[in-house]
């Protein structure tokens, strides 16, 4: 079985290249044959560079779109399953969501008068309309349904995959190996509560959201530590300040390696506006942290509220600080370490690409796939 798998861009830093990073060796230890087409790929060599010149980001994405389908149509792959939103593609990894959601969501109307916004809508829906599309992987059950409520000719083309997560790298461990630590060097005492939030794209993902339920805390001694990369980041530092707060906000950018922070935490917050299936919830649930997240959030599937984690909804500080503040509270959080490593037992990386090895052998021995 020969795979292409599609992106654009490899970032250390992006779900969905960790992701295509992560399944790479699962998948070719299982006996498929694997290349990456993308425009750059840092880790490991692309099997085919799509690069061509642009200008702006609808250009960009609307000519690697014409690149790949160019490679497509080649048929030098057995399946092509592509992370963008490219028509033409066999199988489409729906981790970005549904980009119509997202600005429902977003409450910004005049985005949709963005010429890339009005790109990436036509080039979404296309994609899932095309008789080349075989299937669409899910990561979460939230956007199968949104897929088979707006696009209900594909809906049953919908299978839900959730990414693996590695019990090797991701595990309870971490906290004795680097809580002590990473507080110490931080100046944090081993007493306060630490809040960590793990991501880029502050907007989307609620930073606001978050710092205004930490000012709203009675737990004067918590901390809310923001790890990931955002343009405005200092419009999130200045918010802090607004609310009095920044001496208990410390922000660190991106990390490669963000294990020694799940390790010194006790709460994984993800207040997200909108979010398919966040690796980061996954790594912190695995780690033992219980996690605060969205209705909004593919991640809230896994979470029984109480048990290993809350459930509010978006953009309701208040809601979040009440869940902030009984996580907080003197052992409560500690209580439910085991109940979050628990959650993403089945949640392996053997076990993903087994559920995508099987997809791909049902799809290449279907009539449909073989006359496409």
């Amino acid at each position: 079985m020969k795979l292409a798998i599609v992106r654009q861009r490899y970032t250390p830093f992006g779900g969905a290249e960790r992701f295509v990073a992560g399944a790479l060796d699962t998948l070719r230890s299982r006996g498929v044959d694997v290349e990456i087409i993308a425009r750059q790929w840092t880790e490991g060599d692309a099997g085919v560079e799509c690069n061509p010149f642009y200008l702006g980001r609808t250009w960009r994405d609307r000519s690697f779109a014409r690149c790949v389908q160019r490679v497509i149509a080649s048929e030098r792959y057995d399946i092509v399953q592509s992370h963008e939103r490219i028509p033409g593609c066999h199988v489409y990894r729906a981790g970005d969501g549904i980009h119509a959601t997202w600005l429902e969501l977003a409450r910004k109307p005049l985005t949709w008068l963005s010429p890339w916004h009005r790109y990436t809508l036509a080039a979404e829906a296309a994609m899932l309309r095309h008789p080349n599309l075989q299937a669409v992987i899910c990561n979460s059950r939230m956007v199968r349904d949104d897929i088979a409520r707006r696009f209900p000719q594909a809906a049953e083309k919908l299978h839900v995959i959730y990414s693996g997560v590695d019990p090797q790298r991701f595990h309870p461990a971490l906290c004795e190996e680097h809580r002590s630590a990473l507080r110490k060097k931080v100046g944090a005492g081993e007493a306060a509560p630490i809040i960590l939030y793990v991501g880029s794209g502050f907007a989307r993902k609620g930073v606001a959201t978050l710092i205004e339920a930490l000012a709203r805390m009675a737990t004067s001694n918590a901390e809310v530590w923001i790890v990931g990369q955002d343009k405005e980041a200092a419009r999130y530092r200045r918010l802090a300040q607004q609310l009095g707060v920044d001496s208990r906000i410390r922000f660190f950018g991106a990390q490669t390696d963000v294990r020694p922070f799940y390790g010194a935490a006790d709460i994984f917050c993800l207040p997200t506006l909108y979010d398919p299936f966040p690796n980061a919830a996954l790594e912190a649930l695995a780690c033992g942290l219980p996690v605060v997240t969205t209705a909004t959030c593919g991640a809230a599937e896994l979470i029984e509220t109480g048990r290993n984690g809350w459930v509010c909804p978006p953009r309701d500080p208040a809601a979040l600080a009440d869940a902030l503040e009984t996580l907080s509270r003197p052992g409560v959080s500690e209580v439910m370490r085991g109940s979050a490593h628990a959650s993403t037992a089945p949640l392996t990386p053997v076990a993903m690409a087994e559920q995508l090895t099987a997809l791909y052998a049902r799809l290449i021995e279907s009539t449909a796939f073989r006359a496409r």
